[in-house]
């Protein structure tokens, strides 16, 4: 579930998931800023360039984020400000549009090939026209409908599901492709709904009668 939260101009989106892969593989995959952009949707055209790496993409990298924001092409850069080896990566806004902009990734070993991924972004909306051109409620839904099935993609990724021809069989691939034409969409997305639908049946299952 998604936890989203507003204090006057400030909005808080937060989503934690499970990912069935070592911790390592995990820290090591979002340490990397550029795959930032693995967990938008592909239509808001994310676009994220390192700009300046220290200490192996740790504190005072420096990257620039780009894309498709409620039909308002957005850019800014950030700095990674705090990053612990296997626990925590902070980056925010040094220059951009928002008023404030800082993106908290935090990470727990469950066991030793499953590791638990909360992320919490905090935004104020931009200042001057720009602002006030841009809807509020639905830029917040893009937010939070962006780190929802983006991190069902990074989910598909590490687990494996993310290389359809390799990783999963022949009938299973067939289930994705029949989920494509059902839902109009990519096979990435086709294998966030199914993933999901997944999800869904499991926590069903376990629900005490």
């Amino acid at each position: 579930m998604i936890e989203v939260f507003e204090h006057k101009e400030m909005t808080t989106i937060s989503k934690s998931m499970e990912i069935k892969a070592p911790l390592s593989e995990v820290f090591t995959y979002f340490a990397r800023p550029e795959h930032m952009a693995d967990q938008f949707p592909e239509n808001m055209g994310l676009n994220i360039i390192p700009l300046e790496v220290k200490n192996g993409f740790g504190v005072g990298t420096i990257f620039r984020i780009s894309g498709d924001f409620d039909g308002k092409k957005l850019e800014w850069d950030c700095e990674t400000i705090d990053y612990v080896p296997h626990r925590r990566i902070v980056a925010k806004m040094i220059d951009g549009p928002f008023k404030r902009w800082e993106i908290i990734v935090e990470f727990e070993e469950i066991n030793s090939s499953a590791t638990k991924i909360s992320m919490r972004v905090d935004y104020d909306m931009p200042l001057g026209p720009l602002g006030s051109f841009m809807d509020k409620v639905k830029l917040k839904k893009t937010a939070e409908r962006g780190m929802e099935n983006g991190l069902y993609r990074v989910k598909a990724l590490l687990e494996g599901t993310g290389s359809i021809p390799v990783y999963i069989t022949l009938d299973a691939y067939r289930g994705v492709l029949k989920e494509k034409e059902r839902l109009h969409c990519s096979v990435s997305d086709a294998i966030v709904a199914l993933l999901k639908e997944r999800d869904q049946n499991q926590i069903a299952t376990n629900v005490p009668a």
